[in-house]
Order: structure tokens, then sequence, then C-alpha cells
């Protein structure tokens, strides 16, 4: 649904006190507005329970279209740094703590930062290029992941499930890659420390819950064909799991 500029001007912007940000060159342009806005919010440029600007006037700011940034405005959501009041958005009262000193977190976001690089043109590619069988095998998938699944039997169908995309990207080079940073994920100490924690269930039970979900929409996306909504899916879905393990994982 489109919004109209009038929706996006009212109420009145912030005041002129807020920072102003600078056009976005990076080759992740969500990353890069994400970690713009937080490196604001951590040096208390948009203080604690300030407004943030209008979506209009960030995309305006950073030169981005407003769906990079939705998903960066998601991953610091992810991350509880800013909430939705009514229909604004502002930076949470209370802050979380999110640090990276722990050596586990590195590795995941050096893993996921990886991911992204591969697996959404990967899944764009699929969307293109998979056949009629691969294409309802991966809706079928999709499909099959259920909230409640046990992590082990989650970890197994997202594994099958990535797989089954790489072999219909058609691209057997990119599909040798993504085996190999599966692989890598698969046996590493680090995750497997942070999601079988005891303390880390109810993350973990949230994170196999919004999965479920994006893996539904990317197999059904691949299925018709529509590589747009797939590359915006798989993004997101990378983005909000990395999130919620640095900043709700210890």
């Amino acid at each position: 649904m489109k919004e109209t500029a009038a929706a996006e001007s009212s109420p009145a912007e912030p005041s002129n006190d807020l920072p102003r940000f600078a056009a976005i060159s990076r080759q992740t342009v969500a990353e890069g507005v994400r970690e713009a806005l937080l490196e604001n919010i951590r040096n208390g440029s948009l203080p604690r329970g300030s407004r943030l600007p209008s979506e209009r006037l960030l995309c305006e700011q950073f030169v981005v279209a407003r769906t990079s940034l939705r998903e960066a405005l998601q991953g610091l959501a992810s991350l509880g740094l800013i909430e939705r009041r009514g229909n604004r958005l502002y930076v949470t009262e209370q802050m979380p703590e999110v640090s990276l000193d722990d050596n586990r977190k590195r590795s995941v976001t050096h893993v996921f930062e990886v991911r992204r690089l591969v697996e959404v043109p990967m899944a764009e590619l699929a969307a293109h290029r998979a056949t009629p069988e691969q294409r309802d095998i991966i809706a079928e998938l999709g499909r099959s992941f259920r909230d409640d699944m046990p992590l082990e039997e989650f970890r197994q169908a997202d594994r099958r499930f990535h797989a089954t995309i790489a072999s219909a990207c058609g691209n057997p080079a990119l599909a040798e890659l993504h085996a190999k940073v599966m692989e890598s994920l698969f046996k590493s100490t680090d995750f497997a420390s942070l999601l079988n924690a005891r303390q880390n269930a109810t993350t973990v039970r949230k994170i196999i819950k919004a999965a479920s979900a994006s893996h539904r929409l990317i197999g059904e996306g691949i299925k018709r064909g529509a590589a747009v909504q797939v590359r915006k899916a798989a993004e997101a879905h990378l983005v909000d799991v990395e999130a919620q393990m640095v900043a709700q994982m210890t």
C-alpha cells in the first residue's frame, strides 16, 4: 500500500536539534542505514525516548528506497533499540545491553555477513531459474516449517531448505560456496553454545517462529517466480535472526 506525502508529514517533524543523515553508498544499503542510525543512538544524537524522523525524511537524507529503510528499522526494532508508538517510531527509553565483546557473537556477525552476501542473491536467482519441479519442492519444504519445531529438527530442515534453493539457483559454483558456508555454520561450537544455552530458550523459540514464517514466504515466492519478494524476505530473515542472536542471547 502506498503512503501519501500528507500521511508522512503529519504529525510535524522532530525538532531541528536531531541529527541529519548523509547519503548511504555502501553495498548493503539496509545495513548501512542501520549502522548509521545505531551510531546516532549510541552517541546520544538520537536520545532515549526521542522520536525518529519520518520515513519520508529519512529516505531523503539517506538517499535510499523505502524498502531498504524499513529493513534497517526492522533490524533496530529486533535489537530492542526502537519501538513503535501509534504510527511513529521512537528510540526506546530503556536501552538493552548490546555488546559484541563476546567472541561467539562476533562469529555470529561474521557468518551472517557472509550468508547475506551469498544467500540473498542465490534465492533471487532461484526465483528466476528454478525448474517447475524445483519450485514445487522448495515451496513444500517452506510449508513444512512449524512454529513449534524442536531446535534440532528446525536446523536440519533449515539446512535442507537452503541447500535445495542453492541447487535451484543455476550456478554450481555459488551452490558449492554456500555448502561450505553451511558446513562451517553447522560445525560451529559458537552457534551451538548460544542456541543450546538454557537461558536462551525463549529467544530460540522466537527465532524459530519468525524464521518458519520467513521460509514459507520465501518458498512461495520462489514457486511463483516473485524475485523481488524473495530477495526482500531473504534479507529481512537473515537480518532478524542475526539481530536477535546478538542482542538477546547470552
